[in-house]
Parts: structure tokens; sequence; C-alpha cells
């Protein structure tokens, strides 16, 4: 069991994933995470706004960078995975995390294409120009609950199974005086 601890803390790809200690996915997820935060913020203020449309166009761009993010994300994320060994339940929330991910990552691609080709490009019919409509907005809501269940399996894979963090040995340099 301790050689499988060990191993699910080293990167399969120091290069790729980050070296010992420093893993690239949790960086990384900083882009989408507050890419689509501030895209929602935007949609929420676009119905309220007296001129809405660079609202909805800055939320369409926003959630166009939280995708490619969420694919550089993904590539480091899935190293951090080969290292977790398999039939252990750090591997199946491990699992469980990359596949809310991935759909999570469909919706917003589906869903920037949804605003580019939609009616009025995302706008709802008699509302406001450039208003976004509650489809893309209701989309982007769902899309964003599912992400903070995702980002819980992800701390419980760093801070409960400490999945790329340190062992205790090393973590114990911190403390000392």
């Amino acid at each position: 069991m301790t050689g499988e601890l060990h191993e699910a803390k080293r990167p399969v790809s120091a290069v790729l994933a980050g070296p010992y200690g420093h893993p690239f996915h949790p960086m990384l997820v900083a882009v989408p995470i507050g890419a689509w935060v501030a895209s929602m913020v935007f949609d929420l203020a676009s119905r309220f706004a007296p001129d809405p449309g660079f609202l909805a166009e800055g939320s369409k761009w926003l959630i166009a960078i939280g995708v490619l993010g969420a694919l550089a994300a993904a590539m480091a994320g899935f190293l951090d995975l080969f290292a977790i060994p398999a039939g252990t339940p750090a591997f199946r929330t491990g699992l469980l995390h990359m596949g809310l991910n991935l759909v999570i990552t469909a919706a917003y691609a589906a869903g920037f294409l949804w605003r580019q080709t939609g009616p009025a490009a995302g706008t709802a019919a008699g509302t406001a120009a450039g208003e976004v409509a509650l489809g893309p907005l209701l989309l982007s809501a769902g899309s964003l609950a599912l992400l903070v269940v995702s980002g819980y399996l992800g701390g419980k894979l760093a801070y409960r199974y400490g999945v790329r963090v340190a062992d205790e040995v090393t973590q114990a340099g911190g403390f000392r005086r």
C-alpha cells in the first residue's frame, strides 16, 4: 500500500504534469473556473443592463477561453490520473472527476456554438438587444453547478487522498523552525 501511495504522488512526466509536489493541473484549472464564473456574471448582468450586447459578447468569449483552458487542464489532469493505481478509491474518484469535467467542457462548447448560431446569436426573442437568452443562460448555470461538484471531487483527490501532493516527510520540512 505504501508503494501505491508514493506512486500517486509522483508525476508520470514532470515536464508535462509538473514536478513533484507542484502539479500543473491545479494551476491550470483556475483559467476555466475563472472564465466560466465570470461568464455567468456577464450573463446575469446582461439581463439587467440597459445595453447588454457587450456583456453577452463578453460572456461568449469567456466561455471560449474557459473551454480552451479546460482542454489544457485536462491534459495535465489526465497524466495525474495515470499516476493513481487502478482499482483504488482515489482512481474511481479521479475517473468521476474527469468524466464530469468532460461533460462540463462539452456543455460549455455547445453553449458557445449555441450563442454563435442560435436565434439572434443567443439573444432571447422579444428581449432587449443582446440580452443572453434563457436557454444558454440555464445551460451555463447547470454546467457551473456540475463544476462545483467536480471541484469538490478534485479537492478530495488532493486533500483527502494526497494525489500529486508531496509526502508527509517532505511537507514536514515546511513546519520546522
